[in-house]
């Protein structure tokens, strides 16, 4: 494990979900950008949407967003089913290999004409957002979220509250990881908003440079540094 932090594996680090969350603003930016006009990282306005299509008798409409919300339902399956036989092969962790997942996914989806139902990406990233979020949850012992802000949001005014109350100095520290997060989700937004309009559906392409600078730091880490504890379960599972 890195130096200077024994107890957390290197796919719970700060700069893991730092630039995953980076990740997750390029795909929420593209699939509103140039997919639909929809937002996949989450599945609130999913159920709203559901929910209002059912209340105007619109039945059809309301089987619609059982689709995305169902994607999203079996990338939490899949996540929590696949870590322990992928752990027992001991070639890689299963955080390391749904980076590599996501990365195939990308290219694919890069690939799709911009004439292609809007659908097919929105269900791919709809999963893959899924993954990711129940895969990566704490990161150096703060629990995080790295594909949808709110959660951000809150915690960093609770931390705000705590630290005008002089009750814990330590969330001094949360705070401010907190706003790199909301801080890295905008820029990764800013940045396929920009290649949106000029690549179109290939902008997603955009995402596997970061997602290939974590791919790397997290199979270094199961082959050499962190090797003896590939079946150590990362903290929040």
């Amino acid at each position: 494990m890195a130096s200077g932090r024994n107890e957390y594996l290197e796919c719970e680090s700060s700069r893991v979900f730092i630039i995953l969350m980076f990740v997750a603003g390029f795909y929420g930016a593209y699939t509103y950008s140039v997919r639909g006009g929809v937002f996949c990282n989450a599945q609130t306005a999913n159920f709203v949407l559901f929910a209002m299509a059912l209340g105007r008798g619109r039945i059809t409409d309301g089987i619609y967003y059982l689709i995305p919300m169902t994607a999203y339902l079996l990338g939490a399956f899949v996540s929590e089913i696949l870590p322990k036989p992928v752990k027992k092969t001991h070639i890689m962790r299963w955080d390391t290999l749904l980076v590599l997942i996501e990365m195939a996914a990308v290219l694919l989806l890069g690939f799709i004409p911009d004439s292609a139902p809007f659908q097919i990406s929105q269900v791919a990233v709809n999963f893959i957002c899924s993954m990711q979020y129940n895969t990566f949850r704490q990161a150096e012992g703060v629990p995080m979220a790295t594909t949808f802000c709110t959660n951000h949001l809150r915690q960093t005014g609770v931390a705000l509250a705590k630290i005008f109350t002089g009750k814990d100095s330590s969330h001094i520290y949360r705070a401010a990881e907190h706003i790199k997060m909301i801080t890295a989700f905008v820029m990764g937004g800013i940045l396929s908003a920009f290649l949106c309009v000029i690549f179109k559906g290939r902008a997603i392409w955009g995402a596997l440079v970061p997602l290939g600078i974590v791919f790397i730091d997290l199979l270094y880490a199961d082959l050499r540094t962190e090797h003896s504890y590939i079946e150590t379960t990362p903290h929040g599972h």
